[in-house]
């Protein structure tokens, strides 16, 4: 049978769409879709009509489906934390079969072994394979910190795929992923519907939340952060009151989709570090109805609503967060995720770039497009770049001589996306990320250019 997509975006009985056979190619990227708009929201949503039923567990499921229940917080979690949902599906997740080991390929767990690193880090964008790999295949391991045993820290992925999953499905168990293509799109087909994401957008996919990934071309670069600690939130406002940084209005949640196909179908789980894989005679994608607030998301980083200084000086870049992952009110988050979008600087009397500086986070950043703000060559879209705790950084030598002598005229900062991890976590890198020809060595030099000017006395 064919893969069933619902339009809807309410329980009205509206028909479900077939839209032809599961690979991308069959359907334009982008089509056919609707999405449910909010985030944290408690959502509902049928593929057929008549799939959902009142009750989250009847004595017996409409149409033959399986209730099955999935909790991603603990069952004491706070109402405005508490994320559960319940799907109805062909068959019930527990009629998977055994699972057995396979080679964890580059993708790396903490706690790792390898040393942190003191010294300032960055890569040149990363070359995607000519082998063919598709996005698990591609996931490659950058750096980590913290203990997934201990639900604490977070991994830094890049994925690198020049092929779509076809037969296949992949789920972390370890932890929630945050997926930012920097090239190609990518269409998310995850157990509760599809995610269509271009580059400038971002997923966020559920702890244990199966799906694959298909390509909208030939080929697909970007970011994983995968986080072993507390789900992601929107950030307080605080003072701000309602408005600012990402709107929940702005989240879209997939409406569902299953498919009714025999396989043979692997489903891969990273359980506790280590890839484990069940071959099944059917697609595991096969909820057609459900309702909840653990739901896979994706947000157009271009509605980020930027905040700044109207008057003078430079504000912390905490006013550009827009999720975060809860740990510690003082020593900081397990980890939040920062957008740095297009947008004006206005500051009085104020170096504009982000000045020198040693923070107790350690920051992972990398752009999706245009330039670095503070270095004025040698970071690229599709690199990265590493600061650890206290690692002193800031602006390169040409970009500090701007930052000094250009005028107090309003300017903005244009054709530019670039997005940050600030973690409270040390983050360790991997072998790979040491010796991968994109590593710059010498990265640090940019800052040996600068002269003591202070007069003699």
């Amino acid at each position: 049978m064919a893969t069933r997509f619902s339009t809807q975006e309410s329980r009205e009985p509206t028909p479900a769409s077939p839209i032809g056979a599961t690979p991308l190619h069959k359907r334009r990227f982008g089509a056919d879709l609707a999405y449910q708009r909010g985030f944290g929201n408690e959502f509902e949503s049928e593929a057929v009509p008549g799939a959902l039923p009142r009750g989250n567990n009847p004595q017996r499921a409409p149409l033959g489906l399986y209730s099955e229940q999935i909790n991603t917080t603990s069952f004491t979690a706070g109402r405005g934390r508490s994320r559960l949902t319940y799907v109805f599906r062909l068959r019930p997740s527990a009629a998977n079969g055994r699972y057995v080991r396979r080679d964890a390929g580059l993708v790396r767990t903490a706690p790792t072994g390898l040393e942190h690193v003191p010294t300032q880090m960055r890569w040149n964008a990363f070359e995607i394979p000519s082998k063919p790999q598709n996005f698990s295949e591609g996931l490659t391991t950058l750096c980590a910190n913290g203990d997934v045993h201990l639900q604490t820290g977070i991994a830094v992925h890049v994925y690198l795929a020049n092929q779509s999953m076809t037969d296949s499905a992949f789920a972390t168990n370890d932890g929630e992923l945050l997926i930012l293509p920097q090239l190609g799109g990518i269409s998310i087909f995850t157990e509760l519907g599809v995610l269509d994401v271009e580059p400038g957008e971002l997923a966020l996919i559920p702890r244990g939340c199966r799906f694959r990934v298909e390509l909208a071309g030939d080929k697909a670069r970007g970011y994983v952060c995968e986080n072993y600690g507390a789900p992601m939130g929107l950030p307080e406002l605080g003072p701000l009151g309602t408005s600012g940084l990402a709107k929940a209005i702005d989240f879209q949640a997939p409406v569902a989709a299953f498919e009714d196909t025999t396989g043979p179908f692997q489903l891969i789980q990273k359980f506790s570090g280590c890839l484990w894989v069940c071959e099944l005679e059917y697609s595991p994608l096969d909820v057609v109805a459900w309702r909840g607030s653990s739901t896979p998301y994706k947000f157009n980083m271009d509605n980020f609503i930027a905040m700044g200084s109207v008057s003078r000086d430079h504000p912390d870049p905490s006013i550009f967060t827009a999720l975060t992952s809860l740990s510690h009110p003082v020593l900081g988050a397990n980890v939040d995720l920062l957008i740095l979008p297009p947008r004006w600087f206005v500051g009085d009397d104020t170096f504009r770039p982000a000045p020198f500086h040693r923070n107790a986070g350690t920051e992972f950043s990398a752009v999706i497009y245009g330039a670095h703000e503070s270095k004025s060559s040698g970071t690229y879209p599709g690199g990265a770049v590493l600061h650890n705790a206290f690692v002193p950084h800031g602006p390169d030598v040409a970009i500090f001589e701007k930052g000094s002598t250009s005028g107090a005229a309003p300017h903005k900062i244009e054709g530019s996306l670039m997005f940050a991890l600030e973690t409270r976590f040390p983050l360790r890198t991997t072998e790979f990320a040491l010796n991968a020809p994109e590593l710059q060595h010498d990265y640090p030099n940019v800052w040996q250019g600068f002269t003591k000017s202070f007069p003699r006395m």
